[in-house]
């Protein structure tokens, strides 16, 4: 409250004028000042997003621009006619002798002499202004980005591991149905597009399994000798003891 009262006090004061005789000379002008401007609005970020996880980095905004300004004067005048006046002063006064002298006056104050045409400069003003504003947006919480950007690359990383498995999957699947279509003696024509799905797929013999096979018995004819001898030998004792 009391702080109120002293402002009222303050303003409600009586004001000392002082007066002075100096003389202030007051010089004028006009013109006129095109101010334009250039407003960079902020606008969201590019963000990544890595299968829900959504990180954002600093960018950088270049935006062009190109603008004009015109200006003229309404009603546009060239030139314009000033009047002269007539300035004569031969009379108005008498000397002592009596004879008419000037007095200072015009002695047809008013009358036009002629007029003479006066350049207004009045001129359309053009002009074109170019330029290019940047900006750079960073974010503040460093700590979090790099969490984000180490979750996303585990995230690229499992997914790389899910594809993997699947690949995998896939071509177990394939070697597995040619190896039985192979078993069976069912094949793809050669010139067929799809022989290549089975053209990597060989059928080997499994491991501890003997695949069917024939042996070959080798004769010479030492050996049919030496048979035929040992007949002979054993027919010899038998002959002589039947009388």
């Amino acid at each position: 409250m009391k702080r109120v009262l002293a402002a009222l006090l303050l303003f409600a004061g009586p004001v000392n004028a002082q007066v002075s005789s100096t003389a202030a000379p007051v010089a004028n002008s006009s013109g006129s000042v095109t101010n334009q401007a250039v407003q960079v609005v902020p606008s969201k970020t590019f963000a990544s997003v890595i299968n829900g996880v959504q990180c954002q980095g600093a960018t950088l905004h270049i935006n062009p621009f190109l603008s004009s300004t015109t200006g003229w004067s309404d009603p546009y005048e060239r030139y314009y006619n000033e009047p002269v006046y007539d300035t004569l002063d031969i009379t108005g006064a008498f000397d002592p002798e009596g004879n008419p002298v000037p007095d200072g006056r015009p002695d047809f104050p008013g009358r036009i002499l002629f007029k003479k045409s006066i350049r207004t400069g009045q001129k359309t003003n053009f002009s074109v202004n170019g330029g290019i504003t940047a900006q750079i947006s960073i974010p503040l919480d460093r700590s979090h980005i790099r969490t984000c950007r180490r979750a996303a690359e585990k995230q690229v990383e499992l997914m790389e591991a899910s594809l993997a498995d699947k690949r995998l999957n896939y071509e177990i699947a394939r070697l597995r149905n040619c190896a039985d279509l192979m078993k069976e003696g069912v094949m793809f024509h050669p010139k067929s597009p799809y022989s290549k799905i089975c053209a990597d797929v060989v059928l080997v013999n499994p491991p501890g399994v003997l695949p069917p096979h024939t042996h070959s018995i080798p004769t010479s004819s030492t050996t049919a000798g030496n048979a035929d001898a040992a007949k002979k030998t054993q027919q010899q004792p038998s002959s002589q003891a039947s009388p």
